[in-house]
C-alpha cells in the first residue's frame, strides 16, 4: 500500500485496535476493577484507585513516544508501528488473564498496574507513527488523510464499548468471575488482523527521502528540545479537547452516572456505544471542513460551540434519564470528536519532518499524562469534595479555553514555517 488512501486504512485499523486495548481498561476501571482488585477500599476510594491505575497509563505514554519517536525518526515509522501493536496486543492480553486481589493479594494491583504501563508505552509510541504513515502518504492533503488514524479512537470506543456492553448482560456473579476478561482476551486476535494490514504498507516517502538525502538525526529527543521545544509546549496545551474529552465521557460520566444516578451499567454502555458511533460518523467533517478552511480555524469555531453545549451536555446527564442523556453526550461529541479529526494534520504540519514523530508524539503523549489521565481522577475528587456536578463543568470548561489558546498560538508559530514538499504517490 504505497497510496494515501491504502496508508490511511492501514492507519486506521491499526489505530482501532490500539484504541479498542487502551478503552477497555478504561471501561474495565470505571465497572469492574475497583471491587476485584482494590476490594477492601470503599466503593469511591475503590474506584478512585482503579482510576489511579488507569492514569498509571497516561505516565507511560512520553516514555513511549520518547521511544518510539526516536525510532520512527532513527529507522523509519512502519517498522516502529509493527512493533507497538504488538506491545500493546501482548500487554491487553495478560491483563485478561491476571488473577485478582482474592488469589494473590497485593500483587494483582500491582501487575495490573504494571501491565497498565506497558499498553502507555505502547500507544505513546503508536498514536505519532499512525498519523505520520497516512499524513505523510498525502502530500498536501494530508489533514484530510491524517485523520484516519484519528477515526481509529471512535471506532475503538465501539468496539470497546460493545463488547463490554455484551458481556455486562451476564449475571453480576459470571461476569466478575470471568466475563470482564473476554474483551482483553480479544486482543490476541484482532492484533493478528492488524499485524497483516499494517506489514502491506510501504514506508513514508517523506522518511524515504530523507534517509536518501541523509537528513536523518542521530538523536531526535535532542534535536526536538534544542530547535522545537515551544512547538511541543504549545502542542500539549493543543492536544488537551482531543484528550481530555474521551476521559470526561466514557470514564468520569460511566462512572458517575451508574454510581450516582442509578442509571445501569448496562444502560449506560449502550448510551456510550451510541455516542460513539456519533462520534463515528460526524468525526469525519472536521477532517473535510479543516483541510478545506485551515485545521486552526475549524478547530477554534468546534471549541467555541463546546463551551455554549458543554453546560447543556452535563444538565441533560445530570437527570438521570438515558435519553436525556444520550442526547447530550452526543451533542458534546460532534465538536469534540470533530475537532479532534483535524488535530492530527494540525500537529503534524507544526514539526519538521526530521523530527516529526519525536516531537507531535510528545507534545500529544505529555498532553495525555498532564490532562488526559487526570482528568477522570480531578473530576471524581472535585465531584467528591464539592458535592456538585458544576465544579466538574468549570474542570471541562478550562480545558476548552486552554487548548483554544494554544491552538492559536501554534498555528501563528506553524504560519511562518515554509510548506512541506509534494509527495509523489
Amino acid at each position: 500500500m504505497s497510496n494515501p488512501r491504502g496508508a490511511g486504512i492501514a492507519s486506521f485499523v491499526g489505530t482501532s485496535i490500539e484504541w479498542y486495548d487502551f478503552y477497555i481498561y478504561g471501561t474495565a476501571a470505571a465497572l469492574v476493577f475497583g471491587r476485584l482488585f482494590f476490594p477492601e477500599a470503599s466503593p469511591t476510594a475503590g474506584v478512585m484507585a482503579s482510576f489511579a491505575t488507569f492514569w498509571v497509563g497516561f505516565l507511560a505514554r512520553p516514555l513511549g513516544g520518547v521511544i518510539f519517536g526516536h525510532l520512527g525518526d532513527r529507522i523509519g515509522r512502519k517498522g516502529t508501528l509493527v512493533a507497538t501493536l504488538l506491545l500493546m496486543g501482548g500487554a491487553t492480553t495478560l491483563v485478561g488473564v491476571l488473577p485478582t486481589y482474592a488469589s494473590i493479594g497485593i500483587l494483582a494491583p500491582i501487575l495490573l498496574a504494571t501491565l497498565r504501563f506497558v499498553q502507555g508505552i505502547a500507544v505513546g509510541g503508536e498514536w505519532g507513527g499512525a498519523v505520520l504513515i497516512a499524513a505523510e502518504h498525502a502530500g498536501p492533503k494530508r489533514i484530510f488523510y491524517a485523520a484516519f488514524a484519528q477515526q481509529g479512537s471512535p471506532a475503538g470506543s465501539i468496539l470497546a464499548t460493545g463488547v463490554f456492553a455484551l458481556v455486562s448482560l451476564m449475571p453480576e456473579d459470571a461476569f466478575l468471575s470471568y466475563g470482564w476478561r473476554i474483551p482483553f482476551l480479544m486482543s490476541a486476535v484482532l492484533v493478528i488482523v492488524g499485524l497483516v494490514i499494517r506489514l502491506r504498507v510501504e514506508e513514508s516517502p517523506e522518511f524515504v527521502r530523507m534517509r536518501e538525502k541523509r537528513e536523518v538525526v542521530k538523536l531526535p529527543v535532542a534535536e526536538v528540545f534544542r530547535t522545537s521545544w515551544p512547538l511541543v509546549l504549545l502542542g500539549i496545551g493543543a492536544s488537551g479537547v482531543g484528550i481530555a474529552s474521551a476521559y470526561f465521557t466514557n470514564t468520569f460520566i460511566l462512572s458517575w452516572a451508574t454510581t450516582d444516578l442509578g442509571i445501569t451499567k448496562s444502560t449506560m454502555l449502550n448510551v456510550l456505544l451510541i455516542v460513539s458511533v456519533t462520534q463515528f460518523v460526524t468525526q469525519p467533517i472536521g477532517a473535510v471542513l479543516g483541510q478545506r478552511m485551515g485545521a486552526a480555524k475549524y478547530m477554534l469555531i468546534a471549541f467555541t460551540a463546546l463551551i455554549v453545549c458543554t453546560p447543556v451536555t452535563f444538565l441533560m446527564v445530570g437527570t438521570g434519564s438515558p435519553a436525556w442523556a444520550t442526547v447530550g453526550l452526543a451533542l458534546s461529541v460532534v465538536f469534540s470528536g470533530s475537532s479532534y479529526a483535524a488535530l492530527a494534520g494540525f500537529l503534524a504540519d507544526a514539526f519538521p519532518a526530521r523530527v516529526r514523530y519525536t516531537g507531535i508524539s510528545l507534545a500529544y503523549q505529555l498532553c495525555g499524562a498532564l490532562i488526559g489521565g487526570t482528568t477522570p481522577m480531578i473530576a471524581q475528587a472535585l465531584l467528591s469534595s464539592t458535592g456538585t456536578i458544576w465544579a466538574v463543568v468549570g474542570q471541562y470548561l478550562v480545558v476548552i479555553l486552554l487548548t483554544m489558546g494554544c491552538v492559536l498560538a501554534l498555528s501563528r508559530r506553524s504560519a511562518t514555517r515554509p510548506a512541506p514538499a509534494p509527495v509523489e504517490v
